[in-house]
């Protein structure tokens, strides 16, 4: 009699949620015809099996070699009392500090996407006052030193009647890199206020939300077809010169078809310093989204664009230290709208065994030599002990010698963000992209928008917390 065995490769076991009450249950990661899947099975909501990479290689080398010593916080915030993940804020078991922390500014929005995990929209006041905003900057700034980036968000920040005093507060501390994320609609209409923008700089930029060059998808993800009004807001920001990432909401079916196309359009422009690539989260408002049909992967993503352009090549993509399965980065020099790629040349280890997010070039001669030889300046490498120590990291502060400088590069992020459905507890408290609460709390993007966005807390967490009480009383 043959002996039984199962259709796929046991790896690890996990700890996920489920995705309809939120409890913690035990899961394992198989793999299975060359894909990754999380198993899990809830006591009363039964089995689920979902799809968390395409690519099993990629997928192990992010869980054994990308592996990096947690960089943590100044401070925590919360206790440890329920058990991950329902005390974030952050508490002494979460792994990673705020590599960028989020600042939400209002609830109101100028549009009301389909799409949108904080359920943003016109219908929605709630403008927070200076005085708590400026209460939730000086916790960032106790969590981390010097943060390092910080980054104005919604509903739509530029709509805030502060805005700039916001953005003058932010100014006052000690903050590296200051972003703002918007959907262009006031830069787009106001020459003005988008001159005032540029005055911030340098380190500052904008996250300009720039999902489709086509009016189908527009229409699917922001219920509009936004094409003049982006075009019309990259016209003018070409125009003054300010730092500009384009940010990529992925719909699979919708518009990961045109993802090379996208890089392509951004490499032309002037103030382009890079396309940031988000799918959507199961979070909040998902009109029309389906998880099992519609939710795409890291890795799938990465193939994606290395599919549709030839500008970037594998080894171009690397995984993030800090977050490697939920990061993805590769940096370019841009010249005359022509990319020549650098993270090839970067070795895991100097991503690992770099400083805070940093990687040290000048340890390695012949690295240097390369890149020196790539930005065809007159300058040697003896001069790249300070200016070459930050080129490829998670962060957007780049400085490079001669004449070469920010401008001159252009980088790709492949930012997934985990929900209910691809829950995995290690990797979640691996987290490093989180939002200031405005109790002082500093809360992981990903179980924000799960526990604590809004009304969550008591309506989806409290029942929970509540039956881990009883259980510990015994």
């Amino acid at each position: 009699m043959p002996t039984p065995t199962r259709p796929y490769l046991f790896y690890d076991t996990a700890v996920s949620i489920c995705s309809t009450c939120y409890r913690r249950v035990d899961a394992k990661i198989v793999f299975q015809e060359g894909c990754v899947y999380l198993l899990k099975r809830c006591p009363r909501h039964g089995p689920e099996r979902v799809l968390i990479a395409d690519d099993v290689d990629y997928y192990r080398r992010c869980r054994e070699v990308f592996l990096k010593v947690p960089e943590q916080p100044c401070r925590n915030n919360t206790a440890v009392e329920h058990g991950c993940p329902y005390d974030c804020g952050l508490c002494p078991d979460h792994e990673q500090h705020s590599c960028l922390t989020l600042l939400e500014v209002t609830d109101h929005c100028n549009l009301r996407c389909p799409v949108c995990y904080a359920e943003s929209g016109p219908e929605r006041g709630g403008m927070r006052d200076l005085a708590t905003l400026e209460r939730m900057l000086d916790a960032i700034v106790a969590n981390e030193g010097e943060p390092d980036v910080v980054q104005l968000s919604g509903g739509e920040p530029t709509l805030h009647p502060q805005f700039f005093e916001i953005l003058d507060a932010c100014r006052r501390r000690p903050i590296r890199h200051l972003m703002v994320n918007t959907n262009g609609l006031r830069i787009a209409q106001d020459r003005a206020f988008a001159e005032r923008l540029a005055s911030y700089q340098p380190a500052f930029e904008l996250y300009l939300q720039f999902d489709s060059l086509e009016a189908a998808p527009l229409l699917e993800l922001r219920g509009a077809d936004l094409r003049a009004t982006r075009l019309k807001a990259l016209e003018t920001l070409n125009e003054l010169d300010l730092s500009t990432s384009l940010v990529v909401t992925v719909k699979k079916g919708c518009n990961d078809g045109e993802l090379g196309r996208l890089v392509e359009f951004a490499a032309q422009q002037r103030c382009v310093r890079g396309v940031t690539f988000q799918p959507i989260q199961h979070a909040g408002r998902t009109e029309g989204y389906d998880p099992g049909r519609d939710r795409l992967t890291l890795t799938e993503l990465r193939r994606k664009v290395l599919e549709q352009t030839s500008l970037f090549a594998p080894e171009d993509i690397l995984p993030v230290p800090c977050h490697p399965d939920s990061l993805a980065m590769a940096y370019a020099l841009k010249v005359e709208g022509r990319l020549q790629p650098l993270t090839r040349f970067v070795e895991p280890q100097w991503l690992i065994e770099g400083g805070r997010n940093t990687i040290q070039f000048e340890k390695d001669p012949e690295l240097q030599a390369r890149l020196f030889q790539m930005l065809a300046t007159n300058h040697g490498p003896e001069g790249a002990a300070t200016s070459l120590s930050e080129l490829l990291c998670c962060l957007p502060k780049v400085a490079v010698p001669g004449d070469i400088g920010y401008r001159d590069v252009f980088r790709l992020i492949f930012m997934q963000f985990i929900d209910a459905e691809s829950f995995d507890l290690r990797s979640v408290r691996k987290s490093c992209v989180h939002i200031a609460h405005p109790d002082g709390r500093i809360i992981p993007f990903d179980t924000y928008n799960l526990f604590y966005r809004d009304g969550l807390e008591q309506s989806r967490l409290a029942p929970i917390r509540a039956e881990i009480k009883s259980f510990q009383k015994g």
